[in-house]
């Protein structure tokens, strides 16, 4: 057993950009869905606030890989342009994750103690200038671990891409799989599979928690 790595970790590799390239392309597109919807979420203004709760809910409330089957096989047919395997893969991701995330923003943004809103009020201050200088940093600090936990939700979930035919590591663990049908063989493609997203997402985790040291820089925990 394990005496195949140089034959399929390298095989395995290959897929390892179309991952990465996935996972920051969902990233991208779910944090910016976050903010937005989150902040909608919290909005005085009723249709902000059903607009953004319906999309959320909705995004929320069914299957990651229906989404992808959705925006790989349905979204082309209706849309005037080409939607490629990674733009449906992407869309779902990042819709996706970006529901989950703004929750966590919404969470962040409500948690602020209202009497430094009231403070920064009797300053005069401007609804951008209270949400810029007072709210979201400290927001920021309390929505760090749930947005790293998000963060590695989203990478993990980049194996679905497989299903709709996104050459990513996890497809090209099947190929292996399908070519190599000895369990000594399978133990191995999926061990190297396993650790390799284990290897990919430990930075995530390291970078979680520094990001979270270094916001609580000068905070006090009394």
């Amino acid at each position: 057993m394990f005496t195949n790595i140089g034959e399929f970790l390298p095989f395995i590799l290959q897929g390892l950009s179309t991952t990465v390239q996935a996972f920051l392309f969902g990233a991208v597109l779910a944090y910016s869905i976050a903010i937005v919807a989150g902040l909608a979420r919290t909005s005085k203004l009723v249709v902000v606030r059903v607009v953004a709760t319906i999309f959320v809910e909705l995004f929320r409330g069914t299957s990651l890989l229906v989404q992808m089957f959705f925006f790989a096989f349905v979204l082309p047919s209706l849309a005037p342009f080409t939607v490629s395997t990674f733009l449906a893969g992407g869309l779902a991701l990042g819709f996706n994750y970006g529901a989950y995330a703004s929750e966590v923003v919404r969470g962040a943004v409500l948690s602020v103690p209202e009497g430094q809103k009231e403070a920064a009020i009797s300053l005069n201050m401007s609804k951008i200038q209270r949400m810029r200088l007072i709210i979201l940093p400290q927001a920021f600090r309390i929505m760090l671990p749930g947005i790293g936990n998000n963060s590695i939700e989203l990478l993990k979930g980049t194996s679905l891409v497989y299903f709709i035919s996104l050459a990513d590591m996890t497809y090209r663990a099947d190929i292996l799989r399908g070519a190599n049908t000895a369990l000594s063989d399978q133990i191995e493609i999926y061990t190297y599979l396993l650790l390799t997203y284990f290897v990919i997402a430990l930075p995530l985790v390291l970078l979680t928690r520094w990001l979270e040291k270094q916001a609580s820089k000068g905070v006090s925990t009394a």
